[in-house]
């Protein structure tokens, strides 16, 4: 099977201009294919591992990805999806989250000489001059086709400001600025992206003639595969030090029955054949699949031996004695005892597993709270200071959260 087909197998893509040329290139290898990344934050996070994971397939399959960093964008802001105007970033801000994301990308692609590319739009946007822009693109953009798009409908009824209103014309700008100087031929997007991307298509052949080989592809579910990052507690990252390799591993170990197979097919890099004899699992066969999902994106994120870790870890946690050697552990300071002694409320949120004292609150008297397997009962309950030190004690939140807190 060539790597297209295998996409769409994977269920993997959505939408697509031009498919038989499009099919062509990739199978080909001759792909120069970009995908852009917001650099709203200094981590990447799970709801970008569709594109991650697509990046790797296709250049093992001898294609091209440019990492395109929003850099310039990035000052805009995409109201896809949003209900309110993204807060400004600093130009530092915005550097370094792009760092830091090649860092993390670095895990799924290579880039360098003839590999993969990582570039900044700010590169070329920051010095556009605004009246040459509004004559050399503005003039190919029809503002009443713009408004019909759905990135911009959603947004009308709660105000759309012109500075969201320009994100299309700079996302199409992206892609004939790269076709032309880097032989970008296709981009990659999520279905909120459709209308940007299609932008982009019809500026280049608008520009350049028809024709331009200039492709569009969605990848299906992934603003499904956005939602995948944001959890009660906020979101799973990439970042060990924001979420540490257990806690992503019990991420992915806790998805819901009908979706693992899903994920392991769209996400992991097992044999198309091997997860198709998954498809007939179901009961406690589910638990396995689940299992094997925590671990495979576990090991492509952190390395094979933090997979070791926390897998080791969960299951001896679930089967009863298991060692805290990796659990997510926090060390608590002396300043948070008062007369030798820590509050419920207090533990829960100084670990992290509650955001407030309200919630912490609301989750122990719904009884999902224990320590040391012992059940929290009241929300006034308090935790003697000695109990803390050495190993400490396990609190557990729910049925499959399990956290160390102890004090040196």
């Amino acid at each position: 099977m060539q790597i297209y087909e295998e996409l769409k197998a994977r269920g993997l893509i959505a939408q697509v201009t031009d498919e038989e040329e499009i099919r062509e290139l990739v199978n080909g290898g001759k792909a120069v294919f970009y995908i852009g990344f917001d650099p709203t934050a200094d981590s990447l996070h799970v709801g970008h591992f569709m594109a991650l994971c697509l990046m790797k397939r296709l250049q093992m399959a001898g294609n091209r990805p440019i990492a395109l960093i929003g850099g310039g964008t990035g000052y805009i802001g995409d109201p896809s999806g949003r209900t309110d105007m993204r807060s400004m970033m600093t130009p530092e801000t915005i550097q370094h989250n792009c760092d830091c994301f090649k860092k993390q990308m670095e895990r799924f692609i290579e880039f360098g000489e003839g590999k993969a590319m990582m570039l900044n739009n700010a590169d070329w946007l920051l010095g556009l001059n605004y009246v040459e822009l509004l004559r050399e693109v503005g003039a190919c953009f029809s503002v009443n086709n713009m408004l019909r798009a759905e990135c911009y409908k959603q947004r009308m009824e709660k105000g759309l400001s012109f500075l969201e209103f320009n994100y299309m014309i700079m996302q199409a700008y992206d892609f004939y600025h790269m076709f032309q100087t880097v032989g970008c031929n296709m981009q990659f997007g999520g279905d909120d992206q459709w209308s940007n991307m299609l932008a982009g298509t019809e500026l280049i052949r608008r520009k350049l003639g028809k024709d331009a080989y200039a492709m569009t592809i969605t990848l299906l579910l992934n603003s499904e595969g956005k939602k995948m990052g944001k959890t009660a507690s906020g979101a799973v990252w990439l970042d060990p030090n924001k979420t540490s390799p257990y806690d992503f591993y019990q991420y992915w170990r806790n998805v819901g029955d009908a979706d693992v197979l899903k994920c392991i097919r769209m996400l992991t890099f097992l044999p198309l054949e091997q997860i198709d004899e998954m498809d007939q699992w179901e009961g406690s066969q589910l638990n396995t699949a689940k299992e094997i999902l925590a671990y495979e994106l576990t090991k492509l994120v952190h390395g094979e031996a933090e997979a070791e870790k926390a897998q080791e870890t969960a299951r001896g946690l679930f089967a009863g004695g298991g060692s805290t050697e990796h659990m997510p552990s926090t060390e608590l300071p002396a300043a948070r005892f008062e007369n030798g002694q820590i509050g419920a409320l207090n533990l829960l949120v100084a670990c992290g597993l509650c955001a407030s004292n309200g919630e912490a609150r609301r989750l122990i008297q719904q009884g999902g709270v224990s320590v040391d397997d012992k059940k929290v009962e009241s929300a006034d309950a308090v935790f003697a200071q000695e109990l803390f030190q050495g190993e400490g004690v396990v609190i557990r939140k729910g049925k499959k959260v399990f956290h160390r807190a102890y004090t040196k």
